[in-house]
């Protein structure tokens, strides 16, 4: 019989369980409550009215931007209700000047999402006229990135 070996002095792993068991919540303690988190929302469907309103909005100048805040929906859905109802959609883009600007914001270290912000276009709007323009990009993490993607 072998006496000796990694399990002869076994006091240390005693030890040590010991303090984890000690962490570990009283059994006999009432179980915490669970957290009351909000459940998921069905998405906003907008009525006959509304979505009139939402098209006479877009048709009076408004972006897809502020009716998506003004309605609580996204402008993405303000898109595909526009589509949806045959609204012909303007196409902003960014003039020549902007686009200058968006240059100049993202090298003083803006990220995309910024300078889109600040110009009221998407994010990928400012990344292509950037591509367009040779600028170099950089990921998420401030790295530099190739322009292919």
């Amino acid at each position: 019989m072998d006496l000796g070996g990694t399990y002869y002095n076994t006091k240390p792993q005693v030890e040590a369980l010991e303090n984890l068991l000690q962490k570990l919540p009283d059994p006999s303690a009432p179980a915490p409550q669970p957290v009351d988190r909000p459940k998921p929302g069905r998405a906003r469907q907008l009525d006959t009215v509304q979505t009139q309103a939402l098209i006479q909005g877009y048709l009076d100048g408004a972006t897809t931007y502020e009716l998506g805040a003004l309605f609580g929906i996204d402008r993405r859905t303000v898109s595909n209700i526009l589509h949806r109802n045959g609204v012909q959609m303007r196409r902003r883009g960014l003039s020549p000047d902007e686009v200058d600007d968006a240059i100049h914001l993202y090298k003083l270290g803006w990220s995309l999402a910024r300078v889109g912000e600040h110009l009221n276009v998407d994010h990928t709007t400012v990344l292509t006229k950037l591509r367009e323009r040779g600028v170099p990009t950089r990921d998420s993490h401030g790295r530099p990135r190739s322009l292919s993607g």
